[in-house]
């Protein structure tokens, strides 16, 4: 039987500017299963990073429900929610969000370090995580010293270091040239088949949708068509 990870029923998400309301998100449904890689996908202004943010409990949302992994997100407190993201979860954004002044190592370690992880197995842990990345030989390195495909193995190694049940990428490949996006899909790819994890991909690349398991496409606020991705 299948196994829902993330489960969304009704979500809508209305933004109010002070002069228009723009209805963001129109009674979304959505299943994800344990395992499989979701590509949303549309055009600018669709809902498709609102969908993201809402779904992993980066924001808040209007009316509906939204269920991962058994827990209902949004029922949870701020605190609760933040730690539930932080231990289940991991992010990697399109302009990487790392900090500058720490190495790779040290970035890749922060979110164990705040869970209460000791410092001698987050170090272990995210050292791990870069040689799982291909990036072993550049853990000492500041992520000004790393090209850009470089650093988005650094934040893909951030995202896994706490073994989450999901992956959410918010165009993981939009500031990378082809050869180096295809480079980071492949990793990708290659994580999700051995780790298990399931991953929610917004992009605009038909390159990355292609390499789904599933694409979900939005238009205006809502789900136009889901299918099309490769085979699981």
């Amino acid at each position: 039987m299948p196994d829902s990870i993330i489960t969304a029923t009704g979500i809508h998400k209305t933004y109010d500017t002070g002069t228009v309301k723009v209805n963001a998100l129109k009674g979304v449904d959505l299943n994800v299963e344990r395992g499989e890689m979701v590509a949303i996908m549309g055009p600018s202004g669709c809902g498709k990073t609102t969908m993201l943010n809402c779904l992993s409990g980066l924001d808040e949302i209007d009316a509906g429900r939204v269920l991962i992994d058994g827990v209902v997100l949004h029922d949870l407190p701020d605190d609760e929610r933040s730690d539930y993201r932080a231990r289940r979860m991991g992010f990697v954004f399109q302009l990487y969000n790392l900090l500058p002044v720490l190495s790779a190592v040290e970035n890749v370690e922060l979110p164990l370090l705040v869970s209460g992880v000791s410092p001698v197995e987050s170090r272990k842990r995210s050292l791990e995580l870069l040689d799982l990345v291909g990036l072993s030989e550049r853990a000492q390195h500041l992520p000004g010293e790393l090209s850009g495909g470089q650093r988005q193995r650094v934040t893909i190694a951030r995202a896994l270091v706490n073994q989450p049940s999901i992956v959410w990428a918010d165009e993981p490949t939009g500031d990378l040239d082809s050869e180096t996006a295809s480079e980071i899909m492949d990793l990708m790819c290659r994580l999700n088949l051995e780790n298990g994890q399931s991953f929610v991909i917004v992009t605009h690349s038909d390159d990355v949708g292609a390499r789904a398991h599933r694409i979900i496409r939005m238009r205006d606020g809502e789900i136009a068509d889901t299918g099309n991705g490769r085979t699981p």
